[in-house]
């Protein structure tokens, strides 16, 4: 079940990566912080922001974007800099990559990373179900 956040656990959740969220997904993550996405003919769980505003959204928001990104980070070929921000539950993930022209920031374009092939190829994503 999706809800809202904050502006406070979005920064956070920035700083802990250590890159800006694209605007497109801030917007959905402060409104409806995770819930489904649909991208490439699939439903994908998005990564909440970790809340820690009372114990409901501690438990919901455990697994929050830093901590998925972690992990995704330890299967072979995850691309180093990319932070995962949604799960199939297969092992694939969506996942944003550093904007060249700034990699302080995380650009627009969302991918699907394969856990078999290590690919990572451009999807649109629709927002809202």
């Amino acid at each position: 079940m999706a809800f809202p956040t904050t502006e406070e656990f979005l920064r956070r959740a920035e700083e802990n990566l250590g890159v800006a969220l694209p605007p497109a997904i801030r917007t959905r993550l402060r409104e409806e912080n995770g819930g489904e996405i649909e991208a490439a003919g699939d439903v994908w769980e998005l990564f909440p922001v970790q809340d820690s505003s009372d114990r409901k959204r501690i438990s919901r928001t455990a697994n929050h974007i830093v901590r998925e990104t972690a992990q995704a980070r330890e299967w072979p070929a995850f691309p180093v800099a990319a932070v995962a921000i949604a799960s199939n539950g297969t092992g694939d993930y969506l996942i944003l990559e550093p904007a060249k022209e700034d990699p302080r920031r995380l650009a627009d374009q969302v991918l699907q990373w394969v856990h078999e092939t290590g690919s990572a190829t451009p999807v649109d994503v629709t927002w809202s179900i």
